[in-house]
């Protein structure tokens, strides 16, 4: 209930922050519960995606962190998110999303590299995906990448790809989760050429020194 009233709140803000953000291909949405997978490259994105994918609701998955707030921890829980530890993820991590996306109420959204800054695709995604019996759905976010150029309308558009079906008889070794991870990049490729081929990420380098600093910390 609080996502089905959450949903048209977060629609009218960033409509009043950004304007009315293009969509590409929804067409493409599966029937059914499936993994939206995409190159994380703003924090806002997550929200954007569910907006462009609705009516389907999601799950998501948050730094433990965020949830220590009680009241940021309340409205996460109640917005379908669950808590993972980025650094020490235990078993979790693959298990709450597999049940989530069996019972077939929620899909769910994921970030393969792991962080905003990070090229290193992992193989929870496939994984997931392979466990629960549904496809992968390549999206891509393009549009500012600082907060300043979402409130100056800079154009936002989010285009969807071909699902992916995981086969059920890959071994998901490294060459296995190599093969898939490369059906999703090939995806992000090719949506990002149909939006704008001229468009390119680049990423903040302070932020990413930050990242690669705390996960050496841990």
């Amino acid at each position: 209930m609080f996502y089905k009233i959450i949903r048209p709140i977060a629609r009218f803000i960033v409509w009043l922050l950004n304007g009315r953000t293009k969509i590409i291909d929804k067409d493409k949405l599966p029937e059914g519960s499936y993994v939206l997978v995409a190159p994380h490259r703003t924090w806002w994105e997550p929200i954007i995606f569910a907006l462009a994918a609705s009516p389907k609701e999601f799950s998501f998955m948050a730094k433990k962190e965020l949830f220590k707030n009680p009241i940021l921890g309340w409205i996460l829980r109640h917005a379908h998110a669950f808590p993972v530890d980025r650094f020490n993820p235990g078993p979790s991590a693959i298990k709450t999303p597999v049940r989530t996306l069996k019972e077939g109420q929620l899909s769910l959204i994921m970030f393969p590299s792991g962080t905003r800054y990070s090229a290193e695709l992992k193989g929870g995604a496939a994984l997931i995906a392979k466990l629960a019996k549904v496809p992968l759905l390549p999206a891509v976010y393009q549009g500012p990448t600082t907060f300043k150029g979402f409130l100056k309308h800079q154009k936002v558009t989010i285009g969807f790809g071909d699902p992916i079906m995981v086969d059920r008889k890959l071994k998901l070794d490294e060459a296995g989760a190599d093969q898939v991870n490369q059906q999703m990049e090939a995806a992000w490729q090719a949506i990002d050429q149909k939006i704008d081929p001229n468009f390119k990420y680049q990423p903040d380098q302070k932020k990413l020194d930050q990242e690669k600093a705390e996960s050496k910390l841990k």
